[in-house]
């Protein structure tokens, strides 16, 4: 049985959630944001998980959430930081294809200027370029499709990651 899952893995400002949703309306897929998910089982904002408990503790909540999900035919859009957790990638990968939403980073930096209160799970000292240098390897070694955002609209994003599911056989409901 294939894979019913599309999980999209990125940093924060590369499109996950807007194109996940284009992407399940495409595919005919219901849509997980799991950063919505993780704030409602905290019971609070990503952000203020982070003021309160610091960014690792927002790396555990969404580890535990990403670990129990367990949905079906679903565009995932993740949090940045699910490539830190080897166990939810792990989790994500058996019922989805992880497709990397690469953004080079110059478009990156204009695109994310929200970064205090975006929930962004980061060390204090650590700027945006830090976390992309820090998260753009490990996005690259979970990827099993990586489809370059840079210059695309959120449209032809979303037709680039269908393109190259119906590549790897896994775009069933096209």
């Amino acid at each position: 049985m294939s894979r019913s899952n599309v999980v999209l893995i990125g940093m924060p400002g590369a499109g996950k959630s807007t194109v996940g949703v284009l992407l399940a309306k495409r595919l005919a897929l219901g849509f997980v944001d799991t950063d919505l998910l993780i704030q409602s089982h905290a019971g609070r904002s990503l952000q203020t998980i982070v003021d309160q408990q610091g960014h690792e503790a927002l790396r555990a909540v969404e580890e535990e959430v990403l670990q129990t999900l367990t949905v079906r035919d679903h565009v995932i859009a993740t949090g940045g930081s699910a490539v830190y957790s080897e166990a939810a990638m792990a989790a994500l990968r058996r019922d989805g294809v992880i497709v990397h939403l690469h953004v080079d980073w110059p478009v990156l930096e204009r695109r994310v200027t929200n970064l205090d209160t975006r929930g962004i799970a980061k060390a204090g000292d650590q700027t945006l370029r830090d976390v992309y240098d820090e998260r753009e390897p490990l996005y690259q070694r979970h990827a099993e499709i990586t489809v370059d955002a840079s210059q695309l609209d959120q449209e032809a994003t979303m037709e680039a990651i269908v393109e190259a599911l119906q590549g790897r056989g896994q775009a069933h409901h096209t």
